[in-house]
């Protein structure tokens, strides 16, 4: 059962109409941002295409453009609901739902406190994604295990987060649970890792590569839903973390969706997925450093006689540096995934990439940001795809200009 229903219930309560927005007066705030970017590339074909690139864009994307609106509406000062909406021609109807929930949160900020949220939301995992949109400040393109994170992982549930200042920092305990992530993990099992900044819409469902539905005799054009409940078994995650002022912050997380990996819908297919993901922030002085950290493994049952386990793992490391108008960032990502058989498989993949981002904010409500990757990759598929080597070198290149309101 798709979450649809709930979805646009809780939307329609929040957004109301322009009639419900002027009755409730300042209780509602509006914000978001136009984005529109140049691109030039040598990569595959997009994923997002059917190809196996591991990019949002491939040869002959030349321009992207998108718009987010985020709706805040303020029920009490410790209750909100939010609404969060992308338009984006790659969409299907342009416009899908990205996040739509309830917050509470608890205003004190000495000794204990706590928050919550119900709905659909992203879970709370990254260290470096924390605008809005799932956006990141640093770069234009989050790593490939923030990015897999905005592909495949959604919270449709209730997560609570229980805080307690203490002589010795901050200590945090959050823990969901979730339902509708039964397919999480067909991705990474099937195209690998990817490095892209378009999450999936709650409405969508998103193309299988061409080359692994050749592989299994299936028709070139498969989509698969990301966001839907087989099995009537709720998923959790749980973690904690200790953020010490003028020294940073770690964190560690364990997510489990429960997924029954044998479960059947008309069209798709349950993945059990779970991971351990962790990491660790610092700041000295302009100069911010982030660390983070993924390994699990992804499973289903294509029948009786048949297990297909995928092991996926990636990390990277993020430095930072603000001055006045102006922040570089670099970042270094390494991923790879493991298909277990009895020979070596050609889905399994080993990669590396290098980001360099520089931005400019000197003016209110304009940034500017160029972003240069060069990604290597080591897939045996990529043979069975027609290309002539199994190692692929791509490079992408962006101008964004972001407009925010």
């Amino acid at each position: 059962m798709r979450p649809l229903l709930a979805i646009l219930v809780l939307a329609l309560a929040l957004s109301g109409g322009p009639a419900a927005a002027l009755e409730i007066g300042d209780s509602l705030s509006l914000n978001g941002y136009f984005d529109t970017r140049l691109v030039s590339s040598d990569a595959q074909p997009s994923w997002l295409e059917g190809g196996l690139g591991k990019f949002r864009y491939g040869a002959g994307d030349g321009a992207g453009m998108e718009v987010y609106l985020q709706a805040d509406n303020s029920f009490t000062e410790t209750l909100h609901g939010i609404l969060v909406l992308r338009a984006e021609p790659r969409t299907p109807g342009v416009v899908d739902a990205m996040e739509a929930y309830l917050r509470y949160g608890e205003a004190g900020e000495e000794g204990f406190s706590w928050s919550a949220k119900a709905g659909a939301f992203y879970p709370d995992i990254s260290l470096e994604n924390d605008d809005l949109g799932w956006a990141s400040p640093y770069t234009l393109t989050p790593s490939a295990i923030n990015s897999w994170i905005g592909d495949e992982l959604r919270s449709i549930g209730s997560e609570i987060t229980l805080r307690q200042q203490t002589a010795f920092g901050t200590i945090s305990f959050v823990g969901a649970i979730i339902c509708c992530n039964d397919e999480a993990g067909i991705l990474i099992a099937d195209r690998g890792w990817s490095l892209d900044d378009r999450p999936t819409g709650l409405l969508e469902r998103v193309r299988e590569p061409v080359a692994t539905m050749r592989s299994f005799h299936l028709p070139d054009y498969a989509r698969t839903g990301m966001f839907d409940e087989m099995d009537g078994r709720p998923g959790w995650y749980a973690g904690a973390s200790w953020r010490l002022g003028g020294i940073g912050k770690l964190s560690v997380l364990r997510y489990d969706n429960e997924a029954d990996p044998a479960v059947r819908s008309h069209r798709d297919t349950g993945w059990d997925t779970r991971f351990w993901a962790f990491g660790g922030r610092t700041a000295l002085g302009p100069l911010d450093i982030i660390a983070q950290g993924m390994i699990g493994r992804t499973m289903f049952v294509p029948n009786p006689r048949l297990v297909s386990s995928t092991g996926f793992r990636s990390a990277f490391l993020l430095a930072s540096y603000d001055w006045r108008d102006w922040r570089l960032s670099l970042r270094g990502d390494v991923f790879q995934t493991r298909r277990v058989a009895a020979a070596p498989s050609p889905f399994s993949e080993d990669g590396h990439a290098l980001t360099a981002a520089l931005s400019w904010t000197a003016l209110d409500n304009l940034r500017l940001m160029g972003e240069v990757i060069m990604l290597r990759s080591r897939r045996e598929e990529y043979l069975r795809a027609g290309l002539a080597r199994p190692q692929q070198d791509e490079t992408q290149f962006q101008f964004d200009t972001r407009f925010s309101f």
